[in-house]
Order: C-alpha cells, then sequence, then structure tokens
C-alpha cells in the first residue's frame, strides 16, 4: 500500500503530461542533401559556432571546406542595431531595443537551391539606466548573445521546414558563352 502511493503522484504527472501534449525535443529533420554541410557566416563568430553546434546536435557533418557532395549553407548578412524607443524628462532615452537583421540560403552540394535567399529579424527591447552604464553594456551583451541563440533556432526551423516540404529550384544555368 505505501508503494502505491509513491507511485500514484508520478503516475499521475506522466498521464498529465502526455495529456498535454508534452513531447521532448527531437532532433530537426533536416534535407537530405545536408548530410555534409560546408557553413559560412559572416558578421559574427558567435552565430557561426551557435549554428554549427545546432546542426551537429541535427546530426550534420559540419565540413571546413566546400567540396562535391557537400552543402552549402550561406549567411552573408549576420548584424546587430539599437534603435532608442522611449525618451524621458530632459531628453534621456529610458528604453532601447536591440535588433538582429540575418540573412541565409541553402546550396546542395549539386548547386540545387534547396532554401532561397531569406532574411530572419529578430528584437529584444529593454529599459536604459544611465546611472549603470557598465550594467547597461553587459546587459546589451546578454541580448545579443540571447539574439543569436534564436536566430539559429528559427534558421533550424527553416531547415526543418524545407526537409519536410522541398521546394527544389534547379541550379543556374551556366554560361559558357556557346550559343
Amino acid at each position: 500500500m505505501n508503494r502505491m502511493l509513491r507511485v500514484a503522484p508520478l503516475l499521475a504527472i506522466a498521464i498529465a503530461l502526455s495529456a498535454c501534449g508534452f513531447h521532448l525535443r527531437r532532433n530537426a529533420a533536416l534535407p537530405p542533401a545536408m548530410s555534409r554541410v560546408h557553413l559560412v557566416v559572416t558578421g559574427s563568430s558567435e552565430l557561426q559556432r551557435k549554428l554549427s553546434r545546432a546542426l551537429e546536435n541535427a546530426k550534420v557533418d559540419v565540413e571546413d571546406e566546400p567540396g562535391p557532395g557537400i552543402a552549402e549553407l550561406h549567411v552573408p548578412v549576420a548584424s546587430f542595431g539599437t534603435q532608442s524607443l522611449t525618451q524621458g524628462g530632459y531628453v534621456r532615452i529610458t528604453e532601447y531595443a536591440v535588433r538582429m537583421h540575418t540573412e541565409f540560403n541553402l546550396t546542395a552540394g549539386d548547386g540545387t537551391i534547396l532554401v532561397p535567399h531569406q532574411s530572419i529579424d529578430m528584437q529584444h527591447e529593454y529599459s536604459y539606466d544611465s546611472t549603470d552604464t557598465v550594467g547597461n553594456a553587459s546587459e546589451v551583451q546578454q541580448l545579443q548573445s540571447s539574439l543569436v541563440e534564436d536566430t539559429v533556432q528559427a534558421i533550424m526551423f527553416r531547415l526543418e521546414a524545407a526537409g519536410r516540404h522541398p521546394q527544389v529550384v534547379p541550379a543556374p544555368a551556366s554560361t559558357t558563352g556557346k550559343s
């Protein structure tokens, strides 16, 4: 009887979790052409590091060099910006938004475009305290790191969507000069 009293709460939690639709997160189901990927990121080494880690967690071999049969995930733009949102008395800024703009595309090893050029824009807002400039700088760094993580997740979701619903665009025709 004592054992039943200990097991009953665990059973109730298991039933509640299954009833609410809770599922453990699984690896992203990326396009089959992405089994090997060369990653090219311009503008953010943190984005490259975290995106590489996310791809490896999804069972993708991230290659150091491009080559035949190796897909290329190209991120030509990854930039941050700030914007003042509100002003207090004596024209002091009291709220800022930190923004991250990222663009990417995915090409298969044979040149076929798997994910055409796309943009992702993320933003976090924060209150500015003019008396704590050191704290404000560290808060901006934390927000930028959070934006990078959100951007990596958004890219992975879009790559997974491309794996589930392929829209293959043929490779651009080569121009050899023949008529």
